[in-house]
Order: structure tokens, then C-alpha cells, then sequence
């Protein structure tokens, strides 16, 4: 607008004071003007890019190869484009870095008239995460610098990198002993490996619980009975509050809790015991950008408009119910990788909200960080009223630490201690005395 005032003054100038010169001069900048100007949206509509990423899934260290293809559309070349695939700035600088770069997401270049250029970069994962990769931000214009167009020209994707899972081997994996103790109110089935007696045929009774020998020496049919199972498994309750997750311990702890629940539920899995998630995290999917390619007034804009949302409204605990199974397990492992920390609900009010949706019939493994008076308390009262109840101290062997004991113990809950990654395998078979 201020090139177009200025023009409009020259010209105005020119006529009043009857400068033949002056009045060329503005005729010719009216004209290099709207010539710059068509050609620059030109440059920018035809251009056309597409991207494809080796994989979109990945554990941490391994690489993904991202290429771009670009393509221009038009019988006029574009004498230069500057092209920008958006990365997030968080996870390159960190600290720590959950991504690392190998490569430019940025290139400048010409493209002749229908022509096609490739373009790629690696990017491998160092933590757990889900990462928007794009959209591409191109930025193109004449060539005197009268007009710049930004706008996008692909859609975002993602990048989950899941958590590691570390072999927990305080586990006997063949044992039917669940995490925590746990008192069987109710009996699911019956274990076949545990006879506990015999009894008389009844009607129904399948045919490999008649005991043949018993059969034999009586004359009539025997069956077999048999102990209830022992297998609980347990609810992994994972507390993610800013709160009592500090900035100052992050993202080491937070990521340190997800590993171990990670972990735990793999030999739960392997053990056939029921697992399950709630958590008062938040879940990234709900920061992903809205999908639009569209223009820009500038690449400030282009990259905010684009890029994830750093705050989300959600308060929904994030609920995975009880199950078995691989599928479970995968579901449950790709939910863990996406938790971030949340300023929504504090313990007591989570376990407040969650409290019917917890079964009475598996543990309750609660993993926090920071344990205060109002915690210990809410956690007190599930265990009164029936739950199992235990919890893991994600902390280091400090003052908060022994305070979160402290707490714990007094109302008589069993506390594992989870100081590092190594403590990770013994985890569930340790008890802080």
C-alpha cells in the first residue's frame, strides 16, 4: 500500500507542476508494479510439493528419511522460492533435544517450467513424543522485492516415537502372583494348574476335569476342582499435573514415569494379566494445527498459524479401560507416547472423577512424582474402601521424596521407589521398608 501511495503522489506531482518526467516515471513504476505483482501470484499458484516420510512410527534412536516433491506447474519458470518444511523449533533446541536434524528443512531454488526437484532431510527420534513434521511454507516474489506471497503447499503430518520399554526382571513371568497384593473378592475363573480337590460328575462338567483315576477306584464319575485364579493385573493410574510434576525436573521425570508404565504393561501383557491407563495428562493430538494451506501475510504468520497449539482446553482424563492382549498393549503404548503434562486436574480431583471407573479386582498402581497432604489422603480413602492399592515415588532421593514416603506409608501403602531407569526392572518387586 505505501509503494501504491507513493506512485499515486508521484503521478499527482507530476500533473500539478506539469513534469512531463515525473509522469512517465509513475507510468512506469504502474507498470513494473502490476507486472511484479502477477507474476508473483503466478509463482505462487503454480507451485505444487507433496511430501513422504519413511516411516511415521519409530522407537527412540531410530531415523526417518522426509522427502519433498516439488513441481512447477506453469510454462514460466520460478526464478526463486524459498522453502521452508516446519519442524518444532521445542523438539530440535530442547533441552534435551527430542528430535536432532541431519540436513536443511530449509532450501532456496529455481524451478524451471515443468519441472520437478527433490528435496530430503533425516530427522531421528532421542525421545518419546508426538511431533507435527510440517506443513511446507514456501515463500516466493519478484525479483526487485515489491511483493513477497507466503503460503502453504502441503498439509502437516505426524511422528510418534514410543516410549522404551525396559524387562522388568524382578518378574517370574511364569508366576500367577499379581502386582501389588491383592485380595481375590471375586473369582473370575478357575485356574487348571491349581487343583484344589474332587468331587461327584455333575451334568455340564467338561470332559478333561473327570479325574480317570479317582473314576476307576470309585466306580463313578470324579471331577476335579480346581483354586481360583490369582490373576489381577492393575489399573496404571499415571499423574501428570504441573503441579507435582515441576518444570525444573522435566522432561526427565515425566518421561522416566511414562517408560515405567510402558514397561509395566508389557509383562503384564506377557503374564496374560488385564492392564489398563487413566492419567490426568493431556493428550497431543489435541494440539495438532487445523489442517488449511492457504496464503499468508508473512512467514511470521504462516509459521504460527501453522504450527502445534501450545496450550489445550481439554480436562477429560485420558482412559484406556481393562484388557489383554498385543492390541491392547499397542493402543495403550501409542496413548503413552502422546501424554504430555497437563494444568488440569490435580491428583485428588482426578481420582476423584476416575474413582468409578477403577475395578476393584486389579491394582491400583498410582505413579507420581510429588505426593502432598490432599493426595495421600484421597489415596488413603480408595485403599478404605476397597481398592489395592500402591504406588511408585518418581523422584530422587531427596527431601520431597521423603516426604511423598512419609505420606504414603502412613496410610499404609505400599511405595516402589523410581529413582532412575535401571530401577526400572525392579520396580515392582522392591519395596521401600
Amino acid at each position: 500500500m505505501r509503494m501504491v501511495a507513493g506512485i499515486a503522489l508521484l503521478l499527482l506531482i507530476g500533473m500539478l507542476t506539469g513534469a512531463s518526467m515525473l509522469v512517465y516515471a509513475a507510468y512506469v513504476l504502474i507498470a513494473v508494479y502490476w507486472l511484479t505483482l502477477a507474476l508473483s501470484r503466478r509463482w505462487a499458484d503454480s507451485l505444487k510439493a507433496s511430501r513422504k516420510s519413511s516411516a511415521y512410527e519409530v522407537e527412540i534412536g531410530q531415523s526417518i528419511q522426509v522427502s519433498l516433491k516439488l513441481e512447477n506447474t506453469d510454462r514460466w519458470p520460478i526464478v526463486w522460492m524459498l522453502l521452508e518444511d516446519a519442524v518444532p523449533r521445542a523438539a530440535l533446541l530442547g533441552p534435551p533435544p527430542a528430535l536432532q536434524l541431519e540436513g536443511s528443512n530449509l532450501r532456496l531454488c529455481y524451478l524451471p517450467s515443468r519441472q520437478t526437484k527433490l528435496h530430503s532431510y533425516r530427522l531421528t527420534a532421542l525421545r518419546r513424543g508426538y511431533f507435527q513434521i510440517g506443513p511446507l511454507i514456501a515463500e516466493t516474489g519478484d525479483l526487485f522485492g515489491l511483493h513477497r506471497r507466503f503460503r502453504t503447499v502441503t498439509k502437516a503430518e505426524t511422528l510418534l516415537v514410543l516410549p522404551k520399554i525396559v524387562p522388568l526382571a524382578g518378574y517370574e513371568i511364569a508366576s500367577q502372583r499379581p502386582v501389588g497384593e491383592v485380595r481375590v473378592t471375586y473369582r473370575l475363573m478357575e485356574d487348571p494348574t491349581l487343583i484344589s480337590g474332587i468331587r461327584k460328575y455333575e451334568r455340564g462338567d467338561p470332559m478333561r476335569s473327570v479325574h480317570w483315576r479317582a473314576t476307576a477306584r470309585t466306580g463313578t464319575l470324579q471331577s476335579k476342582q480346581y483354586q481360583p485364579t490369582s490373576v489381577a493385573g492393575a489399573t496404571l493410574v499415571l499423574d501428570l499435573h504441573r503441579l507435582s510434576n515441576p518444570d525444573r525436573h522435566e522432561p526427565i521425570r515425566s518421561d522416566l514415569a511414562v517408560m515405567a508404565a510402558a514397561s509395566i504393561a508389557h509383562t503384564l501383557m506377557q503374564m496374560q494379566q488385564q492392564f489398563g491407563l487413566v492419567s490426568n495428562g493431556r493428550d497431543a493430538v489435541d494440539r495438532m494445527a487445523e489442517e488449511q494451506m492457504r496464503e499468508y501475510e508473512s512467514r511470521a504468520s504462516a509459521q504460527r498459524a501453522s504450527a502445534m497449539r501450545t496450550r489445550s482446553e481439554r480436562l477429560q482424563p485420558v482412559t484406556i479401560p481393562l484388557g489383554r492382549g498385543a492390541e491392547h498393549f499397542m493402543y495403550m503404548h501409542k496413548t503413552l507416547a502422546r501424554l504430555e503434562r497437563t494444568d488440569g486436574l490435580e491428583l485428588p480431583e482426578f481420582l476423584f472423577e476416575i474413582q468409578g471407573r477403577l475395578s476393584r479386582h486389579a491394582t491400583v498402581l498410582v505413579i507420581v512424582q510429588q505426593v502432598d497432604e490432599p493426595a495421600a489422603l484421597a489415596l488413603g480413602m480408595l485403599k478404605r474402601q476397597g481398592y489395592s492399592v500402591s504406588a511408585i515415588v518418581n523422584n530422587y532421593d531427596n527431601d520431597a521424596y521423603t516426604d511423598a514416603v512419609g505420606r504414603l506409608m502412613a496410610q499404609r501403602i505400599g511405595v516402589h521407589h523410581l529413582l532412575d531407569e535401571a530401577s526400572i526392572a525392579e520396580i515392582c518387586v522392591s519395596l521401600v521398608s
